[in-house]
């Protein structure tokens, strides 16, 4: 044995301490961006069947959220808006009082320096469910367009600090930048998703934002699972148009993209660790399977070494509060 020639890498994992000195990642509460989904009524605070700690809030019960997700050093949340009324052309979307506008105003009004980010899309205010204008069973991609841009600039005027279209219609990016900046807010930046796949983990959020298809599927629109390459086309794409983030969704089956995404755009990436994801956590935990704390931190550290800067997760102030006790 003692001719033997070999690397000893375990020298530098002997104790905690040691680890800690050549830890190559870190998860910071600041990295995480908390998704809030806000409905119309009041006293509400319906939990997600499919989605366990997760709730439809009304405008009412905001405060208290927010209070404690900022007590817990979280500095961002997303916003979905759920309407009462749904049409074929999602006309709630843009309504100057809206469910997403007035939500956006009441956050802000007593927590003015959380980032807040309004999800711009027409999913969750369609009759029929999809993220554009259907024409003969088609959902057509320039005419959304405009009603993107309607919706963008309502949500900027309501005081949202970030505007995140997820609809994935061609030239989504460049027609909300040339509504944002036509309206005056030049300084509103976009967080796009830029790379959005047709995914069955997104189930357990359709109930949550009830924007289930009404027929078909959208997978003229979101992307093909198998597809790597194209996703440096649609991000390519979006940085052209003036995207200020990139956005991969989902999260974990999508880890090699989030580093792709990384390596040949210099802007902030930002990984949604979805529905479907923190459900079967959930469950696993709520078995007895799986460690919840250990899964979790483990999950989001290693979306951060894939390449994320920032993560959209519903295990925000769990790991938020687990981040304190280190």
């Amino acid at each position: 044995m003692k001719h033997l020639e070999f690397s000893r890498h375990r020298r530098l994992r002997q104790t905690a301490n040691m680890r800690a000195l050549v830890r190559e990642n870190y998860l910071r509460t600041e990295d995480l961006i908390y998704p809030l989904f806000v409905v119309e009524g009041e006293n509400v605070k319906k939990e997600v069947s499919s989605m366990p700690g997760v709730y439809q809030l009304s405008l009412d019960n905001l405060k208290e959220e927010i209070t404690e997700v900022e007590s817990l050093g979280i500095k961002s949340v997303l916003l979905f808006g759920v309407p009462n009324e749904k049409d074929e052309v999602g006309c709630q979307a843009y309504h100057d009082h809206g469910i997403l506008q007035e939500a956006i105003r009441v956050i802000k009004k007593d927590f003015p320096d959380l980032v807040v980010i309004a999800d711009t899309c027409l999913c969750e205010y369609t009759s029929h469910g999809h993220c554009g204008v259907i024409e003969d069973g088609k959902v057509l991609n320039d005419p959304s367009l405009e009603l993107l841009g309607k919706t963008a600039v309502s949500q900027a005027q309501a005081g949202a600090d970030i505007i995140a279209p997820s609809n994935m219609m061609d030239g989504f990016v460049t027609a909300i930048r040339f509504a944002l900046d036509e309206a005056g807010f030049h300084d509103v930046p976009i967080m796009s998703y830029a790379v959005k796949y047709s995914s069955a983990f997104y189930g357990p959020f359709r109930e949550a934002a009830e924007s289930t298809p009404q027929f078909g599927d959208r997978k003229s629109y979101q992307m093909d699972p198998a597809n790597r390459i194209e996703a440096m086309r649609e991000a390519e794409s979006d940085v052209m148009e003036g995207a200020d983030f990139l956005i991969v969704k989902p999260g974990m089956p999508y880890l090699d993209i989030v580093r792709d995404v990384k390596n040949n755009f210099n802007l902030p990436v930002v990984i949604y660790n979805v529905s479907g994801e923190y459900s079967m956590v959930k469950a696993a935990a709520q078995n007895g399977w799986v460690d919840e704390k250990s899964i979790v931190m483990e999950m989001l550290t290693g979306m951060k070494r894939a390449g994320s800067d920032l993560i959209i997760t519903y295990h925000a102030k769990d790991a938020a509060r687990w981040l304190k006790e280190l």
